[in-house]
């Protein structure tokens, strides 16, 4: 699971055990979602472990507790094969760091005034983030975010992240078609860099119900979100930013 120069695969660990596994080797990337089995024989895989020992040693754990031995060890089977299938097995892989409590900041209000500079920004944000998501995979969004966190860049405060997110989020309004939360959260982190600022771009993953979410956060605190249609918390898979880059 350790091969090539960057990673291909991105885990988010989620409450109960499970995980999400997002593949950006192409389009706009690809979600799986396991069950606690099934991530804890994708975890141990993903730490280097040998594919024949993990399921050894899982089939031997689940019978300590008394599973029927034969059966564990067709459903790890029937998941490796399904790994195989997704082209996962060999693939890098990573996972966000999480954390035990998140703290979400509620989105400026629509007509919030905002500075020429940050409505500026917020413009070409969004049109760099319409051009990187739209006409290139995923991983090329991932590569360019990675780079400009190598700037010498100063952490955005939260409040002047809140604008910058409300300028990115206006600018959506000026383009044809529909801006979502990937456009939307990779444009706030594109205008934090004209700036001169850094806030965190991250992609993560929820369960019941499973869903995927981009977002962005400054000091720590999950930015311009309405508390009315998103369900926290969501589990980073990706985190990039300031200080966060992996």
């Amino acid at each position: 699971m350790r091969v090539g120069t960057h990673p291909q695969l991105f885990t988010a660990r989620l409450p109960g055990g499970g995980a999400a596994v997002m593949d950006i080797r192409t389009g706009r990337g690809r979600w799986q979602h396991l069950n606690a089995t099934a991530a804890l024989l994708w975890h141990r895989l993903t730490d280097g472990a040998p594919l024949e020992q993990t399921v050894d040693d899982l089939v031997e754990v689940f019978v300590g507790q008394g599973a029927d031995g034969v059966a564990v060890r067709a459903d790890l089977a029937a998941f490796v094969v399904q790994l195989r299938e997704l082209g996962l097995l060999g693939a890098r892989a990573a996972a966000a760091p999480g954390r035990d409590t998140v703290t979400v900041r509620p989105a400026a209000p629509a007509d919030t005034p905002l500075g020429a500079a940050d409505r500026v920004a917020g413009l070409a944000g969004m049109a760099a983030a319409l051009i990187l998501l739209r006409c290139c995979p995923i991983r090329t969004s991932i590569a360019t975010a990675r780079a400009l966190a190598r700037l010498p860049l100063h952490p955005a405060a939260p409040e002047h992240a809140d604008f910058l997110f409300a300028a990115a989020r206006r600018a959506a309004r000026s383009w044809p078609g529909r801006a979502a939360c990937l456009e939307e959260s990779l444009a706030c982190y594109l205008a934090a860099v004209l700036r001169g600022r850094s806030v965190a771009w991250v992609i993560g993953a929820r369960t019941a119900p499973a869903g995927a979410h981009a977002w962005n956060e400054a000091a720590g605190a999950v930015i311009g979100q309405d508390a009315a249609d998103r369900i926290w918390p969501y589990t980073p898979a990706l985190r990039i930013g300031h200080a966060t880059t992996q």
